[in-house]
C-alpha cells in the first residue's frame, strides 16, 4: 500500500533546499542513533546538487557521524569516471570531498570504460548485486519489493523533471515498467546523455522515506500530474513513494499548479 504523499512548500528554490538540508541531517542524526548508521540515495539535477551544497554552509552538518553514513545513488549517466556531467563527480563538488566519509560506505554507480566497458547492462547488474549485498548484511533485515533486494535506505532522494521522470524512469519506458530488477540499464534517455544507469521503482519503493524535489515554474506541471493520481507509467514521479513516509518538497513556482487544499505547508 502507498503511503500519502506529505507536501512542503517553501517561498523559493534557496529556502527549500536550506529546509530540505536540515531535514536530512535530523534524518539521518536520527537513524545513526537508532540503528548505528544510515543509508541515502543521493540524486543530481539543479535540486539534489542545490540540497548538498546547502548541506555542505549549514550549522548542523557536524552533529552528522559520517563516518558511519552510506552514500548511494538513484541513477548516473553511464559516462567516464570523473566526466564532469555524472552525478557523483558533481556530488563530490557540491559537498562530499568536503566531509569525512567512509570512502569504503561511497558506493557511486559504474562508469562507462570501466570494469565493465560500454556494456551499460552489465554495470547495472554489478550495482544491483552491489546492493543486493549491502541488504544481505543489515541487521534487522533488507529493504524488500517483490524479488528486488535492497537495503532499507533511510531517505531517498530523487529530483522531478519536467516530463515527470525521476531517476532515470522516463514516461512510457522500459524502464519505468521493470517490475523485477533493482538497477537497469536505460538507452535512448530523451535527454542526454542517452545512456544511463538507474533504480527501478520496485527499489525507490523500498527506502523507508522519499524524498521528491520540485523547484521551478518548469516543475509546476509536473508536480500537478503526479500528485493528481496519475498512471506511473505515464507519470512516473506517480509511482515514487517510501514505506513509511513521501515526502514533496516544493518552491512556491513549482506548487503553482496545484490544488489550494493539498499546498498547506506541512512543518513535520
Amino acid at each position: 500500500m502507498s503511503v500519502a504523499p506529505r507536501l512542503v512548500v517553501h517561498r523559493d528554490k534557496e529556502l527549500m533546499a536550506q529546509a530540505a538540508a536540515a531535514r536530512l541531517i535530523t534524518a539521518v542524526v536520527d537513524a545513526q542513533a537508532a540503528r548505528g548508521s544510515a543509508s541515502v540515495v543521493l540524486t543530481g539535477g539543479r535540486n539534489g546538487n542545490g540540497l548538498l551544497a546547502a548541506l555542505g554552509s549549514a550549522p548542523a552538518r557536524d552533529a552528522v557521524d559520517w563516518s558511519r553514513l552510506d552514500l548511494w545513488w538513484g541513477d548516473e549517466r553511464f559516462l567516464p569516471d570523473g566526466d564532469p556531467d555524472r552525478n557523483d563527480t558533481q556530488a563530490r563538488a557540491a559537498l562530499l570531498d568536503s566531509v569525512p566519509l567512509d570512502p569504503a560506505r561511497v558506493h557511486p554507480m559504474p562508469a562507462a570504460g570501466g570494469a565493465h566497458g560500454t556494456d551499460v547492462d552489465a554495470a547495472a547488474a554489478a550495482y544491483a548485486e552491489e546492493l543486493a549485498g549491502a541488504a544481505r548484511r543489515e541487521h534487522g533485515g533488507p529493504g524488500t519489493a517483490g524479488d528486488v533486494l535492497v537495503p532499507a535506505f533511510d531517505v531517498l532522494l530523487l529530483g522531478v523533471g519536467p516530463d515527470t521522470h525521476v531517476a532515470s524512469l522516463f514516461p512510457e519506458s522500459p524502464a519505468v515498467r521493470e517490475t523485477g530488477r533493482a538497477v537497469v540499464g536505460v538507452r535512448g534517455a530523451p535527454k542526454p546523455p542517452p545512456t544511463r544507469i538507474s533504480l527501478t521503482l520496485p527499489a525507490i519503493r523500498a527506502a523507508r522515506e522519499v524524498w521528491l524535489l520540485a523547484a521551478g515554474e518548469d516543475k509546476a506541471e509536473a508536480a500537478a500530474v503526479a500528485l493528481s493520481g496519475a498512471d506511473e507509467v505515464r507519470a512516473p514521479a506517480a509511482g515514487a513513494h517510501g514505506r513509511s513516509r513521501t515526502l514533496w518538497l516544493l518552491d512556491e513556482a513549482a506548487a503553482s499548479r496545484l490544488p489550494r487544499g493539498p499546498r498547506r505547508p506541512d512543518t513535520a
